[in-house]
């Protein structure tokens, strides 16, 4: 029996606006900070949706590609504003890491290279490092909760260090083998707790947040108008600049690079940052760190580190355009292909968050790509280390084995000393990833300061 849909706002969407701008301006330290800054906000200090409700809309956003926080945000502004309540809501999700990473990105092009700046990045690279790790160690203890899980996030690492496996066909494999697995593991796709369901009752009821039923007629126009406006700007750029494939190129790959992003923004980094470097040539290899680093020192979602790569690779193949109007092109294009098929996922599947919630071979199949997420941010902790932490680097190819390796002579003990820092500090003081990465940044000043009195 299906209830009669809700049209009108749930709460003013004035009063909305607010709160979601407030939570903007605080979504720092990764998705589990941005999702208790929310869960705060709208479940304990404002009381609009309860516990119960705010985790199912949580486990919903777990299963879609790209930054589920974000995602978190626009499926909850639906539910209080209707589509309305989606689109302000994730819009202002990401605005302030825009704006943000986009003046540091052109900080970063025009100042790069003076010697304050390398000193601070030589700070900020290695706690990046020790970010990285403890994503690994994160999720992995949420994740691999059977040895057949472990042995496939084990694999997806083997895949891509020694293999070169591409990325999709690593998160297909997975995939494929998760729903496998499940068939003959029972309960191997059972969802964890993501915290407790006590707290005050909603001031709102479940039965009057918005909703929409599942219709065929909605969901195709949905469906067009999403792809619509997704692929229209890099249609335009692909007809009309012919004089660098530069927005093409980066339009297309972000593009399928939003499709295949399950497991946050870490999962997805090691494939960005391989084919931004290797095959397209935007970035040198140990910039990404650096972008990663300006990453998280910004609110919003970490995935806005691709903002970067198309600024930075923009302004060094501008084509006919001015290096700095290319740039600032491309890091809109970026952001515009990278986020707007978020709304496209949630505002198409939320009348259909409880079939699809329902539906276990879908779960054992996201059970698999979990799993093998472990494995590809272990990937790129060591694609990080080897090009921070060492000056050089050689690569051993034979038959289908493809390994990189670093030259021991070449090792960087400020690097290395600054890396135990942040490591013992994140791990063994409980430092956050703000704290971290400011330590650490003053800790490559205080060295290039005592390299020019010494």
């Amino acid at each position: 029996m299906h209830t009669r849909p809700t049209q009108g706002d749930v709460i003013p969407l004035g009063e909305a606006t607010k709160a979601w701008a407030s939570i903007a301006l605080q979504t720092f330290g990764g998705p589990a900070g941005q999702i208790a800054v929310m869960q705060h906000k709208l479940v304990d200090e404002k009381r609009w949706i309860g516990q119960q409700r705010f985790l199912h809309a949580l486990n919903f956003c777990m299963l879609l590609p790209g930054p589920e926080a974000q995602q978190l945000s626009i499926y909850t502004g639906w539910l209080l504003n209707g589509t309305r309540g989606g689109l302000v809501a994730g819009s202002l999700f990401v605005l302030p890491g825009v704006l943000a990473m986009l003046a540091l990105s052109a900080v970063y092009v025009r100042f790069g290279e003076t010697d304050v700046l390398a000193a601070l990045f030589d700070g900020i690279a290695p706690a990046v490092i020790a970010i990285v790790v403890q994503a690994v160690q994160r999720v992995g203890k949420r994740a691999l909760r059977h040895r057949a899980l472990v042995g496939i996030a084990v694999a997806a690492f083997v895949a891509l260090t020694l293999f070169a496996v591409p990325f999709p066909l690593v998160v297909l494999a997975a995939g494929l083998i998760g729903w496998l697995l499940g068939r003959r593991i029972p309960g191997l796709a059972d969802a964890t707790a993501h915290g407790s369901t006590d707290g005050p009752p909603p001031l709102i009821s479940d039965d009057a947040l918005h909703h929409a039923l599942p219709t065929k007629r909605r969901s195709l126009g949905v469906l067009a108008l999403g792809l619509v406006l997704w692929f229209a700007p890099v249609a335009a750029f692909g007809v009309l600049v012919d004089s660098t494939p530069v927005f093409r190129d980066q339009g297309l790959f972000f593009s399928g690079a939003a499709v295949v992003t399950f497991g946050g923004a870490y999962a997805v980094l090691s494939f960005v940052a391989h084919q931004a470097v290797y095959v397209y040539g935007w970035l040198a290899p140990g910039e990404m760190v650096r972008g990663l680093a300006l990453a998280e020192t910004t609110p919003g979602p970490l995935i806005m580190v691709v903002q970067f790569v198309a600024f930075v690779g923009a302004y060094r193949q501008p084509g006919s355009f001015d290096p700095w109007v290319a740039a600032v092109l491309a890091s809109l294009l970026v952001t515009w292909v990278t986020f707007v098929p978020c709304f496209l996922w949630v505002l198409l599947g939320a009348p259909y968050v409880e079939r699809l919630r329902s539906n276990r071979v879908l779960g054992n199949a996201l059970t698999g790509i979990t799993a093998a997420v472990v494995g590809v941010i272990a990937n790129l902790a060591v694609f990080f280390s080897l090009h921070n932490l060492f000056d050089d680097q050689h690569t051993f190819e034979r038959g289908p084995f493809r390994l990189d390796l670093p030259v021991l002579t070449s090792w960087d003990p400020v690097a290395f000393a600054i890396t135990a820092v942040a490591l013992v500090g994140m791990f063994r003081l409980g430092w956050g990833t703000l704290r971290t990465i400011g330590i650490c940044a003053a800790l490559g000043l205080l060295v290039y300061g005592a390299q020019l009195l010494f």
